[in-house]
């Protein structure tokens, strides 16, 4: 039996507008403990910022954090699928393009994101990166 995206993507992901400063997502991925948020423009997705982004694409070039937006730091270039694709397509995709994340949408309207850590917990969830994905961080 076939298996689809809606049945292991996070629901209701996290967004912010790009011009939504970096320490304020960080604060936000901090808070709600994320590795990754989506960039929606109005509510029409735009980009996806991980917690790596963050750091390789803007606060490692030096400025100002709370001045610098999330749309210098997001993927723009997104791979996205819908809720009703198999999730066969989606490992696809992922192996394709080398992502760990895939924001998932309705008609451009982000309504999710299935992971990496999500299919490990799906498919094998004694392994490694199953056990890693439902641990709590140690902060």
């Amino acid at each position: 039996m076939a298996q689809y995206v809606r049945d292991i993507m996070t629901g209701d992901p996290v967004t912010v507008e790009p011009q939504t400063s970096v320490a304020a997502v960080a604060r936000i991925m901090r808070d709600q403990d994320l590795g990754a948020v989506l960039v929606t423009d109005g509510d029409h997705l735009r980009g996806l910022v991980t917690d790596r982004d963050l750091v390789v694409r803007s606060l490692a070039d030096g400025g100002d954090p709370d001045e610098i937006t999330v749309a210098a730091a997001c993927s723009g270039d997104l791979i996205t699928v819908r809720p009703d694709e198999e999730l066969d397509h989606a490992v696809e995709l992922m192996r394709e393009h080398a992502v760990r994340r895939i924001p998932v949408v309705e008609e451009d309207h982000p309504v999710g994101i299935v992971s990496l850590g999500d299919l490990a917990m799906e498919r094998d969830p004694e392994s490694a990166l199953g056990d890693i994905s439902v641990a709590k961080p140690n902060i």
